[in-house]
């Protein structure tokens, strides 16, 4: 399994709005991304935190360059963010 981690610096009173905008694109996600297998929403005191899982790299890195995440999910996050998101890809041992 690979991960694509993205964590956001988002303000706790945005947070709510964050986490529908997760619950929207959650199903496309799912649907269109090739390789995708799971996601999950992490709320944290510090962040929120997006844990996508993908069969590859590869697959991971095109959902980076997609429409749907630059045109759909960032257009729609961007005004919550505080600073540009981390963006990590790991792959399981």
């Amino acid at each position: 399994m690979v991960y694509l981690q993205i964590s956001l610096n988002i303000a706790a009173k945005d947070r709510p709005a964050a986490a529908a905008i997760y619950a929207q694109f959650k199903g496309p996600f799912l649907a269109q991304a090739k390789g995708a297998k799971s996601t999950e929403l992490l709320i944290r005191d510090e962040d929120v935190q997006v844990l996508h899982g993908f069969d590859s790299v590869e697959n991971a890195k095109a959902y980076l360059a997609s429409a749907l995440f630059n045109q759909d999910v960032v257009t729609a996050l961007k005004p919550l963010l505080q600073s540009s998101p981390d963006v990590r890809v790991y792959a399981a041992a």
